[in-house]
């Protein structure tokens, strides 16, 4: 299925030991001119490089030192790796017909989107495509990829795809749309190409060599939970074991969404606003709304509408309409300082947020003391989402949100509770967690009172 599918961009992934690794050196050998496999560090390519010889052999010269493989009739297949988020630059410019991504969901989203802008070839009669393998993410980091291929992987999807069925995804106003055909679009004036997409699982009962091989099966069988169903099933909602330096536990936003999905908007008036403000380049201004413990779907913006506070104030104003909020907290760190200046000209109780300010406040338990106010706004929603808190908060569903709440990691200095920089976030995973950031700013303090108001 995976080899006749006539999808441009397919995920072939699940179970351990159904093949994937296979189908990418299989492909490029067989069916492309110029084809390019990556795994994200160069050690794990030891084991493709490895298979390559045995499927290969003598049939094509490999260049170890360059990691390329050049067949006689000038084919060729070269071997990478992205360790780091910037490798990604080193394929800028090099046109490959195929892309093979090994395990994708330990690849950052913008290496794999920003690879991919270079899957192209000027010869009319070779087949231009790129597949992806990978068993289901162990962390939050590589849940962007249940995102991505969410009408066969995310089950809150509103309309499900079959396996090798295809859909079709181009992108509008700086955000992907799905659809279920093909067809060109105008697009204020312009013509949108839409591009294929379509997932197909892979078993264990796949490969012929594994699956009667009771031995690797044993090894499988063996693994705890939820290692097990992940790698022995191919179940994309097994939870991933939970990070100890975790802030937010995943378990604890998933109870939330689905909170929000069994109750309706309250009647209120609107609390507040948390405001995560952008300049330009591709992070998002995102703005999430509170109303009591209720979190409305975010409302976002793509830096390139928010090139200056006041067009970011004005969006907002926009957006918001009549509605009047209690209170507005800003995050005016870098960009954000000149959005705050400009909303305080239009509304009433406007807050900035200053992430490096510091705290008093401690946790639940008294026992941890917060080093500064973004510790302090991320341990604040850790105490509201536990189901001990009685808060009862409902977040909005989406593995965006998801990821962005559940992705930093704290460590506990002298000085108390360190949370990971937004800037470390963003070089681990390769982008910026606004939507979550804009979470937890409009949880952060609604009334602020005695040491509360210290970083206020």
């Amino acid at each position: 299925m995976a080899l006749l599918s006539r999808a441009d961009e397919l995920f072939y992934g699940g179970a351990a030991g159904g093949g994937k690794t296979d189908l990418l050196l299989g492909l490029a050998t067989e069916c492309h001119e110029h084809s390019a496999i990556f795994r994200r560090v160069y050690p794990n390519l030891k084991g493709i490089m490895r298979r390559a010889r045995e499927i290969i052999g003598d049939n094509a010269h490999e260049n170890k030192s360059d990691k390329v493989w050049n067949f006689p009739d000038s084919r060729a297949i070269e071997f990478g790796a992205m360790q780091y988020e910037d490798n990604k630059t080193d394929w800028q410019g090099r046109p490959h017909d195929f892309y093979g991504f090994d395990e994708l969901p330990e690849f950052t989203e913008s290496q794999y989107v920003f690879t991919c802008g270079w899957n192209r070839t000027t010869d009319p009669s070779q087949r231009v495509r790129v597949i992806a393998t990978g068993n289901p993410p162990l962390t939050e980091a590589g849940s962007w990829v249940i995102h991505r291929w969410g009408a066969w992987l995310d089950p809150k999807h509103p309309n499900p795809a079959k396996p090798g069925e295809l859909r079709w995804y181009a992108t509008i106003d700086g955000e992907e749309v799905e659809f279920l055909n093909g067809d060109p679009i105008e697009v204020d004036g312009e013509i949108v190409y839409k591009r294929s997409r379509t997932f197909i699982p892979a078993f264990l009962a796949d490969n012929p060599f594994y699956s009667q091989d009771s031995r690797y099966i044993s090894v499988l069988q063996s693994l705890p939970e939820p290692l097990r169903s992940m790698l022995l099933k191919g179940d994309f909602q097994a939870s991933a074991s939970i990070d100890p330096w975790q802030v937010i536990p995943t378990e604890w936003v998933l109870l939330a969404q689905q909170r929000w999905n069994e109750r309706e908007k309250p009647d209120v008036h609107l609390s507040g606003v948390g405001i995560d403000p952008a300049r330009g380049g591709k992070d998002k201004m995102a703005m999430s709304k509170r109303y009591d413990n209720y979190f409305e779907e975010l409302v976002w913006w793509p830096g390139v509408l928010t090139t200056t506070g006041p067009q970011a104030a004005e969006l907002i104003r926009q957006s918001l309409g009549e509605e009047i909020p209690g209170y507005m907290n800003v995050d005016v760190v870098g960009y954000g300082a000149s959005t705050y200046d400009s909303l305080c000209g239009m509304y009433k109780k406007v807050n900035a947020i200053n992430a490096s300010g510091g705290s008093n406040y401690r946790d639940k338990s008294r026992k941890l003391k917060m080093r500064n106010v973004r510790a302090e706004y991320y341990w604040r929603m850790r105490d509201g989402l536990d189901p001990e808190s009685g808060q009862d908060i409902a977040l909005p569903p989406g593995n965006d949100i998801l990821a962005d709440l559940c992705v930093a990691r704290y460590s506990v200095g002298t000085a108390g509770v360190i949370i990971e920089s937004k800037d470390g976030i963003k070089k681990r995973i390769g982008r910026s967690p606004d939507k979550g950031e804009s979470i937890l700013l409009v949880n952060h303090s609604a009334t602020p009172t005695g040491a509360d108001l210290i970083g206020w």
